[in-house]
């Protein structure tokens, strides 16, 4: 090709990062194509959001639903949406929104797309947390939600010091997950069968999954948390980006990699812990939300942020089909996120299968 015509096809191409420059000296990197998938991926959030309140014995069209939201409703409607839906509805964003970044992190740090709470069994770890709340204490919603969180965070710990052998790697804490995951199954089936009856069907219900009668009080601290941790795992996605490339050339680039690594762990197991006490072990959302923001971004890196806005809208949208797509029926969300997700799951084991990769 001839000088001109290889200057024109440079000069034709567009960027697909560009670097925003202050006059400080601080730079910020920008991918216009990231940016468009946030943004349409808010506004099919919204979207997502004002069907789902409208949605129930009660039909709320959206744009009466919008109205009531911003204070013009009727006395009957704000009843419905702001006292029963709403809190639901944010319960399941800000749920869906943490099991897609804890994905995303658990992923970039194992460098392994198996590498989720789901497959590493920090979600059973606070499944067990909760049955022993249940069978053995009898305990009310605030009780389970604390036994949830302690054995998330106990199993994270676990998990961390048995894959612990000069530093935590990648394929070795998907294997220690394995194991760990197998234990905790066994530990949940045991204290089901030494369960009352009563006893039983609350852990049943609260293994499946589910949004169904979430108010206010799941709200504030799911937010909460949320509001701490979320700008602790983005302030450190340029590290985590490096560490994608190996922690050799992350330590020459200056990444404190196992300090880095242990933070975004445990951001990942409280975000991951927080979601299931608050709704329950849901499935399969952390696995599949951070694979989807990266096949839409085509872009390096964990996609924190868009895994998260992912996870939001993939909660809804099964939240939705729960309710309206198996007719009469209510299922609980995790009975379609785990439906869903085990079909996916088949098929990303497929699509590595012909890669080569397993």
């Amino acid at each position: 090709m001839a000088p001109g015509g290889a200057a024109a096809g440079a000069k034709g191409a567009r960027p697909r990062t560009r670097v925003l420059r202050a006059p400080g000296g601080t730079s910020l990197r920008v991918e216009p194509r990231a940016l468009l998938v946030g943004a349409g991926l808010v506004a099919l959030a919204l979207v997502a959001a004002v069907v789902l309140i409208g949605t129930g014995d009660y039909p709320i069209a959206p744009p009466d639903v919008v109205r009531t939201l911003l204070g013009a409703g009727a006395p009957a409607d704000e009843f419905i949406v702001n006292d029963l839906r709403l809190p639901r509805v944010l319960v399941g964003l800000l749920v869906g929104a943490s099991l897609g970044m804890a994905g995303a992190v658990f992923q970039s740090v194992t460098r392994n797309p198996l590498g989720s709470p789901d497959v590493l069994g920090f979600g059973y770890g606070s499944a067990v947390g909760a049955l022993t709340v249940i069978v053995l204490f009898h305990g009310g919603a605030t009780a389970v939600a604390a036994g949830a969180l302690v054995g998330g965070l106990v199993t994270g710990v676990a998990i961390y010091l048995l894959a612990w052998k000069r530093g935590v790697h990648g394929y070795r804490l998907v294997l220690v997950g394995i194991g760990a995951a197998a234990m905790l199954v066994a530990a949940i089936n045991y204290l089901l069968t030494k369960a009352q009856m009563v006893d039983a069907t609350r852990a049943m219900v609260w293994l499946t999954g589910s949004l169904g009668g979430r108010d206010w009080a799941q709200v504030w601290p799911l937010l909460a948390t949320c509001a701490v941790l979320f700008p602790l795992a983005l302030g450190r996605s340029r590290a985590l980006r490096m560490m994608e490339m190996g922690d050799d050339a992350a330590y020459a680039l200056g990444v404190p990699v196992e300090r880095t690594r242990m933070l975004l762990m445990l951001v990942a197991v409280l975000l991951t812990t927080a979601a299931s006490a608050a709704a329950g072990p849901i499935s399969f959302v952390a696995l599949a939300a951070p694979q989807l923001a990266r096949r839409l971004t085509r872009s390096p890196g964990a996609n924190l942020l868009t895994s998260a806005l992912m996870g939001a809208v993939l909660l809804l949208v099964s939240d939705w089909a729960s309710q309206r797509a198996f007719g009469s029926d209510q299922l609980p969300v995790g009975v379609v996120t785990g439906l869903v997700g085990g079909v996916y799951l088949l098929w990303l084991l497929v699509g590595e299968r012909r890669a080569g990769r397993i």
